[in-house]
């Protein structure tokens, strides 16, 4: 009987993936995942079968993948990040629900908040949250909520998805619901296409960060009322007692 493997990339090419998710995708005769994701590493893994498709074909593609692990093939889900966070581990797990046969085995990657954190120096160290601005799966008014109790709670926080053609006012609606909660000086940042050609950050403040231009391929990070600037590295201190 196939395998299932559903591995998160990290958030580029091969090079930024773990050597358990390398070894995974060494080990499979198919990989099957979203167009954007497949291209970042098909030509270092030319000699495997490739199944693809384009955005709000997740169910599909699942079903492609359980199929081919039922002709008893091993089968590679690919996510970037982790696949176990607003990846494909999940719907990947409901697909197969009723193939308790076909082993599935999730195999994690760096997600966008760890990377994008590294990038602007250390804003997670202390409490965090993620927060998906997008509302395709996700009511709005369940964001708005999770906004304002996360800003209430005086946690950092981390955006996903926090901008899109669609969406376009999502970032400045968010920006506005946690300014109610926490001063607009708070530090933020921005860091786009992380790992990836093209990768830069900016540092800001939760009040300039609402008329900030993001895109799909930007994580977001605002800090928390301790939150600091340091050398130009946003920083989290965590309670050490400095001597």
């Amino acid at each position: 009987m196939g395998k299932l493997f559903v591995v998160g990339l990290g958030p580029g090419g091969v090079e930024q993936m773990t050597k358990r998710a390398y070894d995974a995708l060494k080990s499979c005769d198919v990989i099957a995942g979203y167009n954007v994701y497949v291209n970042l590493i098909k030509e270092d893994f030319k000699e495997k079968e490739f199944l693809s498709n384009g955005m709000r074909k997740e169910v599909d593609r699942c079903k492609l993948a359980l199929d081919e692990a039922l002709k008893g093939k091993t089968v590679a889900m690919i996510s970037s990040g982790d696949a176990g966070v607003y990846g494909m581990a999940g719907i990947m797990c409901q697909v197969a629900k009723d193939h308790p046969e076909i082993e599935i085995e999730v195999v994690p990657g760096i997600t966008a908040a760890c990377s994008g954190a590294a990038v602007l120096g250390a804003p997670l160290i202390s409490d965090f949250c993620l927060i998906s601005l997008s509302d395709l799966l996700t009511p709005w008014e369940k964001i708005e909520k999770r906004l304002d109790c996360a800003s209430k709670g005086d946690f950092c926080i981390c955006l996903y998805n926090p901008s899109s053609h669609k969406r376009h006012d999502y970032l400045q609606k968010a920006c506005d619901i946690m300014l109610k909660n926490q001063p607009g000086t708070i530090p933020a940042g921005i860091v786009r296409n992380i790992g990836r050609d093209g990768q830069d950050f900016e540092l800001t403040t939760l009040a300039e960060l609402r008329d900030k231009q993001v895109d799909m391929f930007s994580t977001v990070i605002i800090g928390n009322t301790q939150t600091e600037v340091i050398n130009g590295r946003m920083v989290t201190p965590r309670g050490y007692k400095l001597a």
